[in-house]
């Protein structure tokens, strides 16, 4: 049997077995903030656009590639933030697809000069589906034939409603939220069982400094620290990590695990990755590449993981102005 029919197997049979299923991750998640959370919504100047591509561990043929877009707008006159964020993940050669369509709303609350509170609230609808034909079956191996179980299966997808929120405080210098997804736990069996998602927290947070050089004025300099915690059924995980920015290059490096405090299994650390990121800025268009050196025990095997990004402001420039005086959200770009 080689390696593709291998990993189709494995990734059919995650597909109907007893499986918690797990949202995808990105390593450039502030490239795609609203992703974290709804609260990010129109924490930009006024409108922008961000779009996230993901190949995880791209050895294994037709494993698990990720598309994220994100469209989100500021208006000052009511305190408000709007969003609109696409999701669409495959897995198994296309064999096992997501695809989530959500809204989101935030309200600005200016608690006292330059610190801000924004509680959100997420809608979005859900398509979860499965191509059978793309799936190798254990009959089919026992034969050598096409012929398979998935010609007597019934119900390619299932749709439902996804709720969740978020809560943000922010300053010019440091920013903390937390948010939840899945907060109505919606049946995501495709064959008829039920198979609840569990709900999704994520705390986040992190600090700028801008750093003091004789050339500030022309090319600012910043270091940003950063984290963001993710639990979702039993399984959790932390990414940890840092940038240096200095207009329009950005470099950043992040570690995501819990290797001291948790074991999901005895000889199974919880540690995954060492990401490097690099970013810049051209013509307005944010352009962020990263990589994640896997240093699980899949080491060796998986090839790691490619992520790009790109990114696109539409703040018109007096606005910008004016608005970057009152409200600064100091999270990183990539």
């Amino acid at each position: 049997m080689n390696e593709k029919r291998v990993w189709q197997l494995v990734l059919g049979v995650l597909a109907f077995g007893p499986l918690t299923a797990q949202d995808a991750q990105f390593a450039q998640f502030y490239a795609v903030p609203t992703y974290i959370s709804p609260a990010f919504a129109g924490t930009g100047l006024q409108t922008r656009m961000g779009l996230a591509v993901r190949d995880q561990w791209p050895a294994f043929p037709g494993a698990f590639v990720t598309t994220n877009l994100a469209v989100d707008h500021y208006m000052p006159d009511i305190n408000s933030g709007i969003g609109l964020l696409v999701t669409h993940d495959k897995a198994g050669s296309g064999a096992l697809s997501y695809t989530s369509v959500a809204g989101q709303y935030a309200y600005e609350i200016e608690l006292k000069r330059k610190v801000f509170l924004r509680p959100a609230l997420q809608l979005g609808w859900v398509n979860h589906s499965v191509d059978y034909s793309k799936l190798i079956f254990g009959d089919q191996l026992a034969r050598g034939g096409d012929v398979g179980t998935y010609e007597y299966l019934r119900g390619t997808g299932i749709s439902y409603a996804d709720f969740g929120g978020g809560l943000m405080l922010f300053t010019p210098r440091y920013w903390t939220g937390i948010s939840f997804h899945h907060l109505n736990r919606p049946n995501q069996s495709l064959i008829g069982n039920e198979t609840r998602m569990p709900v999704k927290f994520s705390m986040h947070g992190g600090w700028r400094t801008t750093l003091r050089t004789p050339v500030i004025r022309d090319h600012e300099q910043s270091i940003v620290l950063a984290y963001n915690y993710r639990s979702q059924g039993k399984y959790d995980q932390l990414d940890v990590g840092g940038y240096f920015e200095r207009d329009p290059f950005y470099a950043g490096i992040w570690y995501r695990g819990i290797p001291l405090l948790k074991h999901y299994e005895a000889g199974f650390s919880n540690r995954d990755a060492l990401s490097l990121l690099v970013g810049t800025i051209v013509n307005g268009v944010r352009i962020g590449y990263s990589y994640d050196i896997t240093i699980s025990r899949l080491a060796g095997q998986s090839a790691g993981a490619h992520e790009i990004t790109l990114g696109y402001a539409f703040a018109q420039q007096s606005k910008k102005r004016a608005m970057s005086k009152r409200r600064i959200v100091p999270c990183p770009k990539f």
